[in-house]
């Protein structure tokens, strides 16, 4: 029986037509895996700037996007660059849309860095995941040098060392989002008891039993 894909949505932390980040995303949406498939995000810059007092009610249609992308993903890759030492504005506003609604609540995410001399936004944007609760795969989080190259997707997939850096990386995040992948389609088919059960079985951890008397 073949194993269900692991659904990756890939996030640039940058607007720029030419931007490395963006080609380091379009390039893992281009490769082809049996355990999963990386699908970009597009609507970043249609995201207004956050506000607290917005009612739920009144949320954004791009927030509204957004939320429901991260929330039927089984993990997150993003790949952002550094702007005077820190998180672009466009990304850091997206996640500050997300702190409230919980979608990135145990969420697996790698963050590539594309530029080895960009390293206090990522410390920074680590930092931020980590208090949202997200889960960051520090495996599957890597620098590609890229520093300078203006390279595109392609030119990332022509490059033996960079694809398989890449696609190592979109292995391991896809490693460590499967199991909680197993458990909520088990959850959906089954009692929550029997689905925690069975995922336990597979890590090898027997289920604790129930004193009943």
């Amino acid at each position: 029986m073949s194993r269900a894909l692991i659904h990756v949505l890939g996030i640039s932390g940058s607007l720029r037509r030419a931007s490395t980040n963006t080609a380091v995303i379009s390039a893992a949406s281009a490769m082809t895996s049996a355990e999963w498939q990386v699908r970009a995000f597009a609507g970043l810059d249609a995201i207004p700037p956050f506000n607290p007092d917005t009612p739920d009610a009144e949320t954004p249609a791009a927030v509204v996007a957004l939320r429901g992308a991260i929330a039927d993903c089984d993990a997150l890759l993003i790949s952002s660059p550094e702007y005077a030492h820190g998180v672009p504005g466009v990304l850091k506003n997206a996640l500050d849309w997300l702190v409230g609604s919980g979608e990135c609540i145990d969420k697996p995410i790698a963050v590539i860095n594309a530029s080895s001399r960009a390293t206090h936004a990522r410390a920074s944007l680590v930092e931020t995941l980590v208090t949202m609760s997200a889960h960051v795969v520090e495996r599957a989080s890597i620098t590609l040098p890229l520093d300078g190259r203006g390279a595109d997707a392609r030119a990332i997939l022509a490059d033996a060392d960079l694809a398989r850096a890449l696609r190592n990386a979109v292995d391991a995040l896809a490693a460590t989002a499967r199991p909680m992948n197993q458990l909520f389609a088990s959850a959906r088919t089954t009692s929550p008891e029997t689905a925690l059960a069975s995922a336990l079985r597979s890590e090898g951890v027997s289920a604790p039993t129930t004193n009943t008397e």
